[in-house]
């Protein structure tokens, strides 16, 4: 029977074909790694590794086993973090980030309802960027964001949209469309629209800053903005404009930035991100608070409504 520390070295030295890295990868000594592997090799009467001064090769024999065992070993392994899982329950720190201010006075409440709920857990509420949030869920840094949809990104998983709010354009105050009460997608032709970073959802930058209006028309690309604060400077700068959400106009006001509403654009869908397969209990019940504190008020964010909450609203007025 293999031992577990046997089988992650025989792994890891497939994966780095070489002694010091996988001691380094597995915390342990260069000569604590070759004494297990030369061990298995005794004991499976076979060569596993070839070995010069100057590299090292898995053998025909080895590459069989490393075939039959990685996905073997991989299954073993989440078996066990999931049984961890559970053991652990809903307890603990849970790493959630938020990327506007409206969206941190909402995860704000989710966390003290969560909080409420299960007395033996916390909240660890953080501030990203835009182009954070993504690479962050990916590193473990938080294990649920509330962001921008929508997020097509290898990986990340999307919840169910928890507040979805009117679409409206961030012009320079003094330019024309400010003066408007309105203004529409072909609109985007006649003016430069700032960007996102690359860091961010390629989905979402689509979906904020097209190449085209919806008849084709060429829509010029502006600067790409890394913060909220800086793409509403550069707005007011005259430098381009940008597609926000109606929850701007209270917790951004500016008198160099003015709101447009769009009378034609889709509206703006907010929703929490996790790592695919990272569902945990903690995160399913942060998620639930969430859209229970949403379902308990008719408008959460200033001119936006969880979609619950619209929909009932107009099924009364039918």
């Amino acid at each position: 029977m293999l031992e577990r520390h046997e089988i992650e070295s025989f792994l890891t030295l497939a994966e780095e074909l070489h002694f010091g890295r996988t001691a380094g990868r597995l915390r342990v000594s260069t000569s604590r790694i070759s004494q297990t592997i030369a061990k298995l090799e005794r004991r499976a009467g076979v060569t596993l590794f070839d070995r010069t001064s100057r590299r090292v090769e898995l053998t025909p024999a080895g590459r069989r086993l490393y075939d039959d065992l990685r996905p073997a070993w991989e299954r073993v392994t989440a078996a066990f973090e999931e049984v961890m899982e559970t053991g652990r329950g809903l307890t603990g720190l849970l790493h959630a980030a938020f990327t506007d201010a409206a969206g941190g006075q909402l995860l704000a409440g989710a966390a003290e309802l969560f909080r409420r709920r299960l007395p033996d857990t916390d909240v660890r509420l953080r501030e990203a960027r835009p182009g954070d949030l993504v690479p962050w869920l990916r590193d473990g840094e938080i294990d649920i964001g509330l962001g921008c949809l929508p997020v097509d990104e290898p990986g990340i998983a999307a919840g169910p949209v928890l507040v979805s709010e009117a679409r409206m354009l961030a012009v320079p105050a003094g330019h024309p469309f400010a003066r408007r009460t309105s203004v529409s997608l072909e609109d985007l032709a006649r003016v430069a629209v700032l960007r996102y970073p690359d860091t961010v959802s390629a989905s979402l930058r689509h979906d904020r800053s097209p190449a085209a209006t919806p008849s084709g028309r060429p829509i010029a690309p502006g600067p790409a903005v890394a913060t909220f604060g800086e793409m509403l400077t550069l707005i007011g700068a005259g430098a381009g404009v940008f597609p926000v959400g109606a929850h701007v106009r209270r917790y951004h006001a500016r008198p160099d930035v003015a709101y447009v509403p769009f009378d034609d654009a889709p509206p703006i869908d907010w929703g929490l991100l996790w790592r695919t397969g990272g569902e945990t209990a903690r995160v399913r019940a942060f998620a639930e608070a969430a859209q229970d504190l949403l379902d308990r008020r008719t408008q959460e964010w200033p001119g936006t409504a969880p979609p619950t909450a619209r929909r009932t609203r107009d099924e009364n007025r039918r």
